[in-house]
């Protein structure tokens, strides 16, 4: 080789760059990733861990209230979907407890005087209509609620002999009564044992599937708030 050869094989070697090695590349070489991070990714203010942190404490907050809300409408969703055909419980004045209880949130049908002292008269916003709550004449443990159509309240109005409707214990009467047997109390003096019984009259099932759908809304409202917990607490990739 001449000496023209061999100054043009020398330029070329210095002009090609050098491969680097696998070492070069691996941790901590100059292929590391963690030596080429952005600098104004660096000067970013941590997440907000505090924010994140109350949010996720409301949204969890309010999903127990929606799911506390489904399980105190458990038993109205259960009779908007019990059958509508009646259950006969008799005479309320002689009907044994076991008959009573055997009926407990069924739709029924009953006779019965309605005592002319110890009830309430009461009124629900929005509603035209009064409503009267009366107990069973010879008895303490059983009264009946009964709707008055506006125009029908006068003082020669006398209660129905006959009634059909739902049987419940008065302190899960539903969303519309509660507060019912503290109400009594409290205008007349006279307790209600915890026991007792409430036939709110004219409620059929049918009258109650509203329940149903409030419940499938706080329901759904307890899933998103779960999914959004989910989601924000999920690590980024």
């Amino acid at each position: 080789m001449g000496p023209v050869s061999a100054m043009l094989v020398g330029s070329v070697s210095r002009e090609l760059p050098s491969v680097p090695s696998p070492l070069e590349l691996g941790p901590g070489g100059r292929g590391d990733p963690k030596e080429e991070l952005d600098p104004e990714l660096l000067a970013l203010p941590d997440p907000p861990r505090r924010e994140r942190t109350l949010t996720v404490v409301v949204l969890g907050f309010a999903a127990l209230l929606s799911l506390a809300m489904v399980f105190s409408l458990r038993r109205d969703v259960a009779y908007a979907l019990a059958s509508s055909a009646p259950a006969s419980v008799g005479e309320l004045r002689t009907a044994p407890a076991s008959t009573l209880a055997a009926s407990e949130n069924r739709l029924v049908e009953a006779e019965g005087m309605p005592g002319a002292a110890g009830g309430i008269r009461y009124e629900r916003p929005f509603v035209d209509d009064t409503f009267r709550t009366l107990p069973v004449a010879g008895r303490e443990d059983v009264w009946v609620d009964l709707r008055l159509p506006a125009g029908q309240e006068s003082g020669r109005w006398e209660p129905p002999r006959a009634f059909a409707g739902r049987l419940v214990r008065f302190g899960q009467a539903g969303p519309r009564h509660r507060g019912l047997a503290s109400a009594i109390e409290r205008t007349t003096g006279r307790r209600i044992p915890a026991d007792a019984w409430l036939l709110v009259n004219g409620e059929a099932p049918e009258s109650a599937r509203w329940t149903v759908l409030l419940a499938a809304l706080f329901l759904g409202f307890a899933v998103w708030n779960a999914v959004a917990i989910a989601r924000i607490l999920r690590p980024v990739r």
